[in-house]
């Protein structure tokens, strides 16, 4: 009986010391992801509705409809304009060093 009540003892030592704390930190870290889960999805409507489309050479060359439907670049606004008119070998085309969207983008970080 007296084996019993030792081995109950450090069970519950264990317990205490060990899955105590652990089982504390997991609910802690399963509360705090579904807290950051709600931030972002109500922080996402403003970041989308602040982020600006790329202006690309259709607005400074006064594209028309028809010719905008068209263009591979109006397509992706995410990316610059110039980088769709790549040639085969990589170098950006004269037309498009010679934009003004192309002039005044801002240069490329590199970290």
């Amino acid at each position: 009986m007296e084996g019993i009540n030792t081995i109950l003892a450090i069970l519950t030592g264990l317990l205490l010391r060990l899955a105590l704390p652990i089982g504390l930190t997991a609910v802690f870290v399963y509360l705090l992801a579904r807290l950051d889960k709600r931030w972002q999805s109500e922080a996402a409507p403003a970041l989308e509705a602040t982020k600006p489309r790329n202006t690309g050479c259709w607005d400074v060359k006064h594209c028309s409809a028809e010719s905008i439907a068209h263009c591979t670049a109006y397509a992706h606004p995410e990316t610059p304009c110039w980088q769709h008119f790549r040639q085969a070998d990589g170098l950006l085309q004269e037309r498009c060093l010679g934009c003004e969207v192309f002039k005044k983008a801002p240069a490329p970080v590199t970290g």
